[in-house]
């Protein structure tokens, strides 16, 4: 049996807020959550996920078999490394790391949100070298030995943990966060398994939901002459140096193991959380509308999320991870109604508007000037990030199909 201790703060100011104890034993993985009495009893005090309100706790959460990664609160394994920064600490530390060193070892600056972790001196764990996170001026470097990684080359034990440091959490290509002044922002690499234009056609994507009225974060392509662009997406859990903090829609709705979920669940949340719910159901129903549109194959729940705005209640966060994908299956990852089909379906999100609180001629004119815009403006941003030709032929149905055709005569 193996124990692992970390004292939980927030924010630069390392405000104290609770106690993490992690279990290993065997096959077994789980975790205990206590908040600090100082933290509980402050004017300032706000749960650190719905699931773990203020006044309970201890909080108990086991792992399951297949499911480990429930062996934390959603809170703390929204803040660890997804698929692509966990395979790069089991290369830097070799495998079979627990969940808490995932989270531990993944590098202090990087981690999703605004939670931080102290050992029992205080001093904050940062994982890897506390100057880990590489320079905007940097990232053809970076680009070359996240490339040599993929292919499976040598490389060097600080090129690793260099690799390792700035490793993104969420998703599974590859990633790293780069410095560029006092902002903090993902870079998102071409892939030496692409053959498509991926990191491109998520750029101009980004900038289609911008044109739909949807909030994005900055999103620009860097190396776009060469072969292997990459996607530079602001991280919007940062102001400047404070940590804004964020839970993804999974946590936020208390989902685990391989419960999807659904769109009106998330709205269920946000009735009750939101600083401004009127705003967030319109902004999610738009999202809802624009992933149907351009077949976003990646609508799961880890892939909405909110910001903490104060006073105990949250906003969703700006979009991203869209990613249109002609020739897949044609479902949605998360539900549009509880307990419903996960059709892709316009006529069904119409429907549905209803429990967005969204009148029915409101709702069809939002569909329809968002299927006009994309409509009109898809081809011209592919070609704005240098997709043209045979490769935009490639994408035209992911935004050319028969939920576009049905969004345009509504």
């Amino acid at each position: 049996m193996t124990d692992f201790s970390a004292r939980v703060a927030l924010g630069e100011q390392l405000t104290p807020v609770g106690n993490l104890h992690f279990t290993r034993s065997g096959p077994r993985q789980f975790s205990t959550f206590d908040y600090d009495p100082a933290w509980a009893q402050s004017s300032q005090a706000f749960p650190i996920e719905p699931a773990l309100p203020l006044e309970g706790g201890p909080f108990h959460t086991p792992g399951k078999p297949g499911h480990m990664r429930d062996a934390l609160p959603g809170v703390f394994s929204d803040a660890a490394p997804d698929d692509w920064g966990r395979r790069l600490l089991e290369r830097a530390y070799g495998n079979g790391l627990s969940e808490f060193e995932y989270l531990t070892l993944s590098d202090d600056m990087c981690r999703q949100g605004a939670l931080r972790f102290l050992d029992a001196d205080g001093q904050v764990i940062r994982g890897n070298a506390a100057d880990a996170v590489p320079r905007l001026v940097e990232l053809e470097t970076i680009t070359a030995i996240a490339r040599a990684y993929e292919q499976g080359k040598e490389i060097s034990a600080e090129e690793m943990q260099v690799l390792a440091g700035a490793g993104g959490s969420g998703g599974a290509r590859p990633k790293a966060n780069v410095r560029d002044g006092d902002a903090l922002w993902l870079a998102k690499f071409t892939s030496v398994h692409d053959q498509r234009p991926i990191e491109r056609v998520e750029v101009a994507t980004l900038r289609l939901a911008r044109a739909c009225g949807i909030r994005t974060p900055e999103v620009r392509l860097e190396l776009t002459e060469s072969p292997f662009p990459v996607a530079l997406i602001e991280r919007f859990d940062r102001r400047g140096s404070a940590r804004i903090p964020y839970i993804s829609a999974r946590t936020a709705l208390g989902k685990t193991g391989t419960d999807y979920g659904s769109y009106t669940e998330i709205v269920d949340f946000m009735r009750g959380h939101s600083a401004d719910p009127q705003a967030d159901f319109e902004e999610l129903f738009r999202r809802l509308i624009f992933t149907i549109l351009v077949s976003n194959k990646d609508d799961h729940l880890k892939n909405h999320g909110f910001l903490y705005v104060g006073k105990v209640q949250w906003r969703l966060s700006p979009v991203f991870d869209v990613n249109p994908a002609p020739g897949r299956n044609p479902h949605l990852e998360t539900a549009i109604l509880e307990g419903g089909s996960h059709d892709r379906s316009i006529m069904l999100a119409l429907e549905a508007s209803q429990f967005f609180e969204i009148a029915e001629d409101d709702a069809r004119l939002i569909i329809r000037e968002m299927a006009q815009k994309i409509s009109d403006n898809w081809r011209e941003a592919l070609r704005e990030v240098g997709v043209y030709g045979c490769l935009a032929r490639y994408y035209d149905p992911a935004f050319v199909h028969e939920q576009s055709v049905a969004a345009l005569v509504l």
